[in-house]
């Protein structure tokens, strides 16, 4: 999905910090509110390291302190804004490609790609008539079943950091090219999906090219940016 999604934004960073909202209306054109409690899925993060050559490599204990503090961070702004939460939703470890949560992770990830692709104003799908309508069909009663939620807030973030090679690759590039080759980006997803219908509510795209989750106030920094209008 990495690759796809980095495809699909490539171009649309226009500054340090960019974020893509969207949010599904009612009959009489307003934002639908959150009405219920919301679960907090188990969020998809990597974080990697870019090379002097431009190859992002792992970093597992990066990666970990993100997991870790960005959940934390996420139900700090829910709560903040009166939002009732149930308990975060875990994936078993071993659940494997066959498992209906599983498979509802990565079709609301499928979804949120089709979102990138075609709820904007350049490319946009016939059938929707210029409305925000997204949903993830009737297979998300078994996760309200296992949570007790209304709503689940899914997250998808990717992160790289440049690197001492590379950072002194963008310097020569400066002074020898008079441009950038590109440094460390993160790159996240975010949706609400009502749980008794499907309807995706609420999505949010965030390019970010100076944002660290590897810290709790870049955490905060991070959710902050990412949960942008989730209640308005």
């Amino acid at each position: 999905m990495y690759a796809v999604l980095a495809l699909l934004v490539l171009g649309l960073l226009s500054g340090c910090v960019s974020t893509q909202v969207r949010t599904a209306e009612d009959p009489a054109g307003k934002p639908l509110r959150i009405d219920g409690s919301v679960v907090l899925v188990e969020p998809d993060i990597e974080l990697y390291e870019l090379s002097a050559g431009g190859l992002t490599e792992p970093r597992k204990a990066w990666t970990e302190t993100a997991r870790r503090l960005y959940p934390q961070a996420a139900r700090d702004l829910l709560q903040a804004q009166g939002i009732a939460l149930r308990p975060d939703f875990i994936l078993p470890a071993d659940a494997g490609p066959e498992n209906r949560l599983r498979q509802l992770q990565l079709l609301n990830q499928a979804v949120s790609i089709s979102i990138l692709q075609y709820a904007r104003p350049s490319s946009p799908l016939r059938n929707k008539h210029g409305k925000f309508d997204w949903t993830l069909g009737p297979g998300v009663a078994e996760l309200r079943q296992a949570t007790g939620a209304d709503y689940a807030l899914f997250t998808y973030v990717r992160d790289s950091y440049t690197s001492g090679g590379r950072a002194a690759m963008r310097v020569i590039g400066f002074l020898l090219l008079g441009g950038d080759i590109g440094g460390g980006m993160q790159v996240g997803l975010a949706s609400l999906v009502d749980l008794r219908t499907g309807q995706v509510v609420w999505h949010n795209l965030l390019l970010d090219q100076t944002g660290d989750m590897r810290d709790p106030g870049g955490a905060r920094e991070t959710a902050g940016d990412l949960l942008k209008g989730i209640r308005r």
